[in-house]
């Protein structure tokens, strides 16, 4: 049972194509794009408002020398929303279920923005290891947690991700089994858990897009601190 449950986040092979690389590339072709026209289409306009939105969200509080990674970062939203929304389909495979994966988008994030941080604006940023007014007992302490939890941000955002993914896509298959068994044992209580199903799924789409936007905004809060 418990293997059947975690098979669905294990890659599957396509035509020798892994499932992972279908997944991941397959974001960008459904993603519109503007046309020549005057006026854009009803899908294509939402989809602005969208981004504007996120922008002035994420980099309103920010100050103008980290306007330049807007981009970077809206495409990283982006990426990930598409693909958590696709991993609720049947059959399909979610990228982000997997730690590796996230950990891929974290790490080279987190480590830029210390980077940045230490090059800009070191003694500010070797302050943050050590709060002001600490007991000096507590210094060599202090200093020691400060750091752990500075290196253990990308493994929080990573896991987060994953963890969060994960839990929906198993908590939808079982719903889903015990509603299949019930549909010839008892259609009454099959009914209530298929509208339970239901409301869940909806659940799940609300938390793939709030878990994409809070990668997003904790890294950009991330680089808010040092830039």
């Amino acid at each position: 049972m418990t293997l059947s449950l975690f098979s669905q986040f294990a890659p599957t092979y396509i035509l020798c194509i892994p499932s992972s690389m279908v997944a991941i590339f397959i974001p960008w072709v459904l993603f519109p794009t503007p046309t020549d026209r005057w006026l854009n289409n009803r899908l294509v306009t939402l989809q602005n408002w969208f981004l504007v939105q996120l922008l002035r969200e994420l980099f309103l509080p920010m100050k103008p020398e980290g306007h330049k990674w807007a981009l970077m970062f809206i495409s990283l939203a982006v990426y990930l929303t598409f693909l958590n929304l696709l991993g609720l389909l049947p059959y399909t495979f979610t990228p982000t279920s997997q730690l590796s994966h996230n950990l891929g988008f974290a790490i080279p994030f987190w480590l830029v923005t210390v980077i940045i941080g230490f090059q800009n604006k070191p003694n500010e940023a070797l302050a943050h290891l050590l709060p002001e007014g600490t007991p000096t007992p507590l210094i060599p302490i202090l200093i020691i947690i400060e750091t752990i939890s500075l290196f253990i941000r990308p493994l929080a955002l990573g896991v987060r991700l994953a963890a969060n993914i994960t839990a929906g896509h198993l908590l939808i298959q079982l719903v889903a089994k015990g509603t299949l068994a019930l549909l010839s044992i008892m259609p009454a209580v099959a009914v209530l858990t298929m509208t339970l199903l239901l409301l869940l799924t909806l659940l799940e789409i609300a938390v793939a897009m709030i878990q994409a936007y809070v990668f997003v905004l904790l890294l950009s809060l991330y680089l808010q601190e040092n830039v």
